[in-house]
């Protein structure tokens, strides 16, 4: 996702030892493990993520496209659906943020937030704005994407009614879906071995050609870095800034939450962690060669507490019973200890599996 970003804040990276405790395994063991990890992660994460993710789209895109032209509840409610859906596999690609959804910007483009639904009014309100899609493809990144269609699907407040969409509102939305579902199939394409092929610069890590990775631990470092940003963003960002923000502002922290129309902030924010632990299991749908199998080879200790970790963030999201901007407000409590679990994750992410990596993995 991309944040509009309002306050900053900063990040310390620690170095801490990582105690070798199970050393019983051979090098050809590791080497092995290191080879499958690297390619997992493309055949078993990221292929597959973008791959159900341009079929999602496709499905949010007929189904807007039905709404369109025939706006009954049921149809409504379809288009809801395949919306909230969507979200929960972008949300799980969120965990490895690398490569072309940064290069290409399909980021900012499809994922930015705040919206101010202010200024889609005002949008909708100018008869003299064409809303084709050319035109929305012009628009700031704002104006565009996941959650200006989740405005007019769920309206302010989620009171949407299907006899309410009014023909600008509908254009809008058709516009909107067909370029998020252009993004998903040409971010899929861009990974592809028969398009783009940024997955060949990740499986010849470490090989003298390859400029991207340069070497095999550059690419489990990019793996690294991916978990620990998703976690910094959950926990320093889309919960931390809203929640602050109700001490001063409760009106403008309900704004600041990142899907606050459908209410479906909370379970954006588990998908989140969900991706990052499935780069560190080498897993989208099926079981793969992760991270946490080198990790279990010379440091069992290391990966039973990123397990503990990980299970802890993810499972402390079920005491968030509220949609989050109503949390930040009567569920504090249950808010703070989710992110101070998934802060605890970032921690150990950051330090010690980096650490790992750097003193393991030597090419």
């Amino acid at each position: 996702m991309k944040k509009i970003l309002f306050p900053a804040t900063a990040c310390l990276f620690l170095f801490t030892a990582c105690k070798k405790d199970n050393d019983t395994n051979t090098s050809a063991d590791f080497n092995t493990t290191k080879e499958a990890a690297i390619s997992d992660f493309v055949h078993k994460v990221a292929l597959p993520g973008y791959a159900e993710l341009q079929s999602k789209a496709s499905v949010l895109n007929t189904a807007i496209a039905t709404l369109n032209t025939n706006a009954t509840e049921t149809n409504l409610d379809a288009a809801k659906a395949a919306w909230k859906d969507l979200r929960v596999t972008w949300e799980k690609c969120e965990g490895f943020l690398f490569g072309p959804i940064e290069d290409d910007n399909y980021d900012p483009e499809t994922d930015t937030w705040p919206v101010n639904f202010n200024d889609m009014n005002a949008l909708l309100a100018n008869n003299s704005q064409g809303l084709t899609v050319t035109d929305v493809s012009s628009f700031a990144d704002a104006l565009k994407g996941y959650h200006p269609i989740e405005f007019i699907l769920w309206g302010e407040g989620g009171m949407r009614t299907a006899a309410s969409l009014s023909t600008r509102e509908k254009e809008y939305m058709v516009s909107l879906s067909v370029l998020l579902n252009n993004a998903a199939q040409n971010l899929y394409a861009s990974w592809n071995p028969s398009a783009g092929n940024y997955a060949g610069k990740f499986l010849t890590a470490g090989q003298q050609a390859n400029t991207t990775f340069t070497t095999k631990q550059a690419a489990l470092l990019a793996l690294v870095q991916g978990m620990v940003d998703i976690c910094g963003e959950v926990g320093d960002g889309k919960m931390k800034e809203p929640y602050d923000l109700f001490l001063t502002d409760p009106a403008l922290a309900a704004q600041n939450v990142e899907s606050p129309f459908s209410g479906n902030s909370v379970t954006d924010f588990r998908n989140n962690i969900i991706g990052a632990y499935n780069v560190y299991q080498g897993k989208f749908n099926d079981d793969g060669t992760g991270i946490e199998n080198l990790v279990k080879l010379r440091n069992s200790s290391l990966d039973a507490t990123l397990q503990q970790q990980f299970n802890a963030a993810i499972t402390s999201f079920n005491n968030i019973t509220l949609p989050y901007e109503q949390a930040i407000s009567n569920q504090r409590t249950q808010c703070s200890n989710t992110m101070t679990a998934i802060n605890a994750l970032a921690a150990t992410l950051d330090t010690q599996l980096r650490n790992f990596i750097v003193t393991n993995i030597t090419d």
